[in-house]
């Protein structure tokens, strides 16, 4: 085991970055390059400079390396388990967030929740070959930022065993998130009123492939649903593998570009608005209420933000931020019913919602999950309006964790008889 002092007064450590700065920077355009270098000799100089390692490892994972990234990550986590991020100003609060090691999808990115605030953030890293710590750090609140993936469904109900005793307030039950997979998602959301969520269904390579040469029809697989359909790869994210396939003849040419064992297959949703285009939002559920983390425009229905084209038109711009400041008096009454169901159905604190409208009015669901980024990155002089909006969403999340630290302290009060 690795104790907390030995971490503390490692004398060859340097600051450690942290994942927001370093996305920031890479956010911005800038050549990276020159700082894996620099880390790379740190590291080399002083191979206990966990701090730096585990900087490496991100910055590797920004240019592209995966697999290196990988490695290096694990090797740091493996000399060191916890990483300390100090609150920007006098501290309130002492969170502790559970991370695993893994992508920049792995975890939620809790360290832009917490930027410039007045909140010490000290991650904790846990999962197959990294160390245990011998004792645990001083917190009020723990904020489980571990997300769902096929990977990680053990380690998350082994913690939930271990959180359900935990001594201070915990945020996001493991056992809660391990069940967002969109298959499990599905199964908890299809009954809720004012949802519309395609059944998702997990296949094998070899299903999908006796369904591309007719040995299976997509009625056996998804009851009452025909092609078109749409197919990724297992704990695939951010649109990477994501097709949509208009009958089985396309399979085959699929399965040559993507080397995927497993896939998710649902049906095809054609959410376009009257105007011809498609409009994604991501909504972030912040104990229970809804908070606008950005809207995506485009003319083709797999949307991401950063392929919407949304720094390239001012009229796109123009929308989102009039969506914004009307989010709390159109769209959430809108959906007032559905947003109460899917919080109250997934139990969860804190969660994010990838969705869109049906032309009927129904709140279309992609994707839910408590990993989704949300920042504050984007340029100010580009998108001025978000500034405000995304203060309010981490001003949210302040305030659930001092509600939940609060709501601790006042129950162990002693009596006015004491």
């Amino acid at each position: 085991m690795t104790t907390l002092n030995e971490v503390q007064r490692s004398s060859q450590q340097s600051s450690y970055i942290g994942l927001a700065p370093l996305m920031r920077r890479a956010f911005a355009g800038e050549d990276l390059k020159p700082l894996a270098n620099s880390l790379i000799a740190r590291a080399q100089q002083y191979p206990d400079d966990a701090n730096a390692m585990l900087d490496l490892s991100t910055v590797l994972l920004l240019l592209g390396h995966a697999e290196l990234a990988a490695s290096t990550q694990m090797e740091a986590l493996k000399k060191q388990p916890l990483y300390s991020v100090p609150a920007a100003h006098p501290a309130k609060i002492k969170l502790l967030a559970l991370l695993t090691d893994g992508d920049l999808m792995a975890n939620t990115p809790v360290d832009f929740l917490v930027e410039d605030s007045d909140i010490d953030l000290d991650l904790l890293y846990v999962g197959q070959g990294i160390p245990a710590l011998e004792q645990l750090p001083d917190h009020d609140v723990m904020f489980v930022a571990i997300g769902e993936a096929d990977a990680k469904h053990t380690l998350l109900l082994d913690l939930q065993e271990i959180v359900s005793q935990w001594p201070r307030p915990v945020i996001n039950q493991p056992e809660r998130i391990a069940h967002l997979g969109r298959d499990r998602a599905y199964l908890q959301l299809q009954a809720a009123r004012g949802v519309e969520m395609p059944m998702s269904r997990r296949i094998s390579r070899q299903m999908l492939e006796q369904l591309g040469r007719g040995e299976l029809a997509i009625s056996d697989l998804l009851p009452g649903d025909d092609f078109p359909i749409i197919v990724r790869p297992l704990d695939s994210h951010a649109g990477h593998g994501l097709e949509k396939l208009i009958s089985p003849t396309e399979i085959a040419a699929y399965l040559q570009e993507i080397q995927s064992d497993e896939f998710y297959i649902a049906r095809f949703v054609d959410y376009r608005s009257a105007d011809g285009q498609f409009r994604k939002y991501r909504v972030m559920l912040i104990d229970g209420k809804p908070y606008i983390a950005h809207m995506g425009i485009s003319q083709h229905w797999m949307i991401h933000y950063l392929n919407a084209g949304m720094a390239e038109s001012a009229e796109k711009r123009a929308e989102e931020q009039r969506f914004m400041a009307s989010f709390d008096t159109e769209f959430v009454p809108r959906h007032k019913q559905a947003l109460q169901e899917i919080y109250d159905k997934l139990g969860l604190d804190y969660v994010g919602i990838d969705c869109g409208e049906t032309p009927d009015g129904k709140l279309l669901i992609f994707e839910v999950d408590s990993d989704m980024i949300v920042h504050a990155m984007d340029p100010v002089e580009m998108f001025p309006y978000k500034q405000a909006t995304m203060k309010k969403l981490f001003a949210a999340f302040r305030d659930l964790l001092i509600k939940r630290a609060s709501a601790t302290a006042l129950s162990v009060q002693p009596s006015g008889d004491a």
